[in-house]
């Protein structure tokens, strides 16, 4: 259970990340890398990712030795150079006491990590090169498709804000979570929970999860949300002094992103390229008259993502919609065809 404390103020201080941040989507990869969780949709993702991560990426697994990464890496920044800066000014006491943290009764602490505590240039550059050569194995082949799914759900955060409210829009970024008498509240996410938490007694989880509550006050710092399509469990939290606090949550249709196949058609790249690679997908689905729910069962995408692209194109003259009984349909227009190459 999370518990978010809003002020007057920071009601006025929410916002959507305007565009996916690589680091923070990296690191949320990461975690579900090694995550227990979701083998079914993950497991061909997670196999595939662990045959070809290279060596030089397994330092990033010795700075979250129980699971929890030191705060220092709690960046965000537009891009991953920006990103990587970010984490290499943090201040040197920072550093040292996050990395004692984390290894708090864990055990030997590898040399390079140490090396890390003491502020020496090779280690940091050990850190570089591993972020790096995570980013090019797990992040660079599908950032397109990060891009495209960041667009979908800001416009679909957008639209719900404008027409609902600050409260519906916070709830449709949790389902099951509410606002209530300024306070977001977020329930436990079932897909984190262990085997053996499953067969506990109710009495003892419902302790253990009282245990596990969390409280967040914002305190005038104001919230940014930032949606991750790489990460299937709980919130991911970023509250650190001074800082507005940074809300990761997971998003997307459930499924991690795929690259793109090789021999892709060219005419599909233009068309991605123009319009994002998942609304391009959209308005060639719609080819022929869809549901939003067959549209997004075609596409891999969640309704509510399914009905903000369809709601985008049909702004811009690309497809039509129309309601029968309690059901709508989406249809390519004329230009729609023109765009795509569909023969009427």
């Amino acid at each position: 259970m999370l518990h978010i404390r809003f002020t007057a103020e920071d009601m006025s201080r929410v916002r959507f990340a305007p565009r996916p941040s690589p680091v923070p989507e990296l690191h949320a990869a990461l975690l579900m890398l090694g995550a227990p969780h979701e083998g079914l949709l993950f497991g061909r993702w997670r196999g595939r990712l662990l045959r070809t991560l290279p060596g030089a990426a397994e330092p990033l697994g010795e700075l979250v030795p129980g699971g929890a990464a030191p705060r220092f890496l709690d960046v965000l920044g537009g891009t991953r150079e920006e990103g990587f800066a970010l984490i290499r000014s943090a201040r040197p006491e920072f550093v040292r006491s996050e990395l004692a943290r984390v290894y708090a009764g864990q055990g030997p602490v590898p040399p390079w990590v140490r090396a890390l505590h003491r502020g020496d240039a090779a280690a940091w550059g050990t850190l570089d090169r591993a972020q790096r050569a995570a980013h090019e194995t797990v992040l660079a082949p599908v950032w397109p498709l990060v891009q495209d799914l960041h667009r979908a759900e800001f416009t679909r955060y957008a639209l719900t804000a404008a027409e609902q409210g600050l409260a519906a829009a916070l709830a449709a970024v949790a389902p099951g979570s509410r606002l209530r008498d300024g306070v977001w509240e977020w329930p436990s996410a079932p897909s984190a929970l262990s085997a053996r938490s499953a067969l506990e007694a109710p009495e003892a989880r419902n302790a253990r999860a009282a245990r596990a509550a969390r409280e967040v006050r914002l305190g005038g710092r104001g919230l940014v949300l930032l949606p991750t399509f790489h990460w299937r469990g709980g919130p991911l939290v970023q509250d650190l002094p001074d800082r507005p606090v940074v809300l990761a949550y997971p998003a997307g249709g459930g499924l991690p992103p795929a690259p793109e196949p090789l021999g892709a058609r060219s005419e599909d790249r233009g068309l991605a390229a123009a319009l994002g690679r998942t609304r391009a997908a959209v308005l060639r689905a719609l080819a022929e008259p869809r549901t939003t729910t067959d549209l997004a069962r075609r596409t891999g995408i969640g309704n509510a993502t399914a009905s903000a692209h369809a709601a985008a194109l049909r702004a811009a003259g690309l497809i039509t919609t129309t309601r029968t009984g309690r059901s709508v349909h989406h249809e390519q227009t004329p230009l729609g065809m023109l765009v795509v190459g569909t023969r009427p």
